[in-house]
């Protein structure tokens, strides 16, 4: 974990630079910067836009459904989102592979013990010692997770979530 600690506060830091300060203060910029450069330059705009807090809020009134529309359109019919999401798949390390967590700890082991057992069955075996304790703490671990728990705190000696 210590590893991956300086690479976790970067991702963080660009999530909250991007998202949330570059955003606003971008935001900030292009009113400001559209409003004394363009409204204040020509005389039939400055009709429309008296000051720069009217310009403010008919700017926010129009953009934000504008670009509400944009973003749909981006995100539903457009093919870019769609390239967007191959390169991320393309580029995830658990396109291929188990996730940690519920998907690793929990439900791969139950397909394959149920595999074992559908196999067992065919062949008129029967259950093992060791194999009838597996199913046992899946079943306990799934049904922790039923109630609410994360395997990050499962104990198998307590079942409480």
């Amino acid at each position: 974990m210590k590893k991956k600690l300086p690479f976790r506060a970067w991702y963080y830091f660009r999530v909250g630079y991007t998202q949330y300060f570059a955003f606003i203060l971008a935001l900030a910029n292009m009113l400001t910067v559209t409003y004394y450069f363009v409204v204040t330059s020509e005389p039939s705009l400055k009709l429309v836009f008296p000051n720069f807090s009217i310009y403010v809020i008919i700017s926010t009134m129009i953009g934000i459904p504008l670009l509400s529309v944009v973003g749909f359109v981006h995100l539903r019919r457009s093919h870019a989102f769609i390239s967007e999401m191959d390169v991320s798949v393309e580029s995830n390390p658990y396109t291929y592979k188990l996730a940690p967590g519920i998907l690793k700890e929990c439900l791969a082991p139950l397909y394959l013990e149920l595999l074992v057992l559908g196999r067992k069955s065919i062949a008129g075996e029967t259950l093992t010692i060791d194999e009838s304790k597996k199913l046992e703490e899946l079943q306990r671990k799934l049904d922790f997770i039923i109630k609410g728990g994360s395997l990050l705190s499962y104990d198998a000696k307590n079942d409480l979530p």
